[in-house]
């Protein structure tokens, strides 16, 4: 009886391991065949919310993304100077009527996130701005744009894309700043991203030199006068919409806008012309059909700038 009972308890514990090694097993396919889907990803410093862009990866993508593109002859150069690249002064604000997204001019500090190689996106799957920092080199999108199961590898920034051209260039990623929150569960609450950005070829151009740059305003007081602008990722041009942005509870900022689709995601949200206040995103991935939100700019999205600004390459 008792070695009947040992026979038995470790055919159990046999059937039981083997079924735990099919479901390891099972876990780890499924693992690479999410990150296949996902595309070229790296595991990068989840636990700090951090990524170093290898740079030969960086300028493939930056490759691949001007195979599709057309650079205008200074862009080609490099001397866009900042006064032609500066915005013009904005117009007396008016909410937009009827509410909703509708196409608007490209403006140089605002562009199109490209993910060229094979993964589920369009060419252009985000959007992003240029956002002023001492190094002259920073661009802020939302989180879920850049991490997915891993950072993702094959980021292109085009500044004022436009019909298929990039007037002032194409940009990579040096480093990728996210809060180490979104790694960890994609908390919609920090749906914020910071990449510091380089030229491939252009060593020591800065990024705000040659498109000016967005001032970012933290725990901005809520209603204010505001407007989004992203770039669809089925369309050639950008389009905007401008509101009432008002808070959702503590952390989210919203906005209601109809008709702003999939690829505005990390566009901006300014308010007074060219401060910006939010990034498509958070709650919902960015909203519906109606409704805009971001992750409220408070103090863990000032101590996440603060970081980006802070870690020189």
């Amino acid at each position: 009886m008792v070695g009947s009972t040992v026979s038995r308890r470790a055919v159990r514990l046999c059937v039981l391991a083997g079924f735990c090694c099919a479901l390891v097993a099972a876990g780890l396919s499924y693992r690479s065949e999410l990150r296949a889907l996902l595309g070229p990803v790296a595991e990068g410093d989840a636990a700090r919310g951090r990524y170093v862009q290898d740079e030969a990866l960086a300028d493939e993508a930056a490759a691949s993304a001007l195979e599709r593109l057309t650079e205008p002859a200074g862009a080609r150069a490099g001397t866009r100077a900042l006064a032609e690249a500066a915005p013009a002064e904005p117009r007396p604000w008016r909410p937009s009527e009827p509410l909703e997204a509708r196409t608007a001019p490209a403006e140089p500090a605002i562009g199109a996130l490209f993910s060229p190689g094979e993964d589920w996106d369009s060419d252009h799957h985000c959007s992003a701005s240029v956002v002023h920092s001492a190094g002259g080199d920073l661009i802020a999108t939302a989180a879920h744009c850049v991490y997915a199961g891993g950072f993702r590898t094959n980021l292109a920034f085009v500044p004022g894309y436009e019909d298929g051209t990039a007037p002032y260039g194409v940009w990579v990623p040096t480093r990728v700043y996210v809060d180490p929150r979104w790694t960890e569960s994609s908390d919609p609450d920090h749906d914020v991203a910071f990449l510091r950005v380089r030229r491939p070829g252009r060593p020591g151009l800065r990024l705000e030199d040659v498109t000016g740059a967005q001032t970012i305003r933290f725990r901005p007081p809520l209603p204010a006068p505001a407007r989004l602008v992203g770039y669809p990722n089925d369309t050639e041009q950008p389009l905007a919409c401008s509101n009432t942005a008002v808070a959702d509870g503590p952390t989210q900022l919203r906005l209601d806008c109809a008709d702003v689709p999939n690829g505005t995601s990390g566009g901006p949200v300014l308010t007074g012309g060219h401060t910006l206040i939010g990034v498509i995103g958070g709650r919902d991935g960015g909203g519906d059909e109606e409704t805009s939100y971001s992750t409220y700019f408070g103090d863990d999205v000032r101590a996440l700038y603060e970081r980006a600004v802070a870690d020189a390459p």
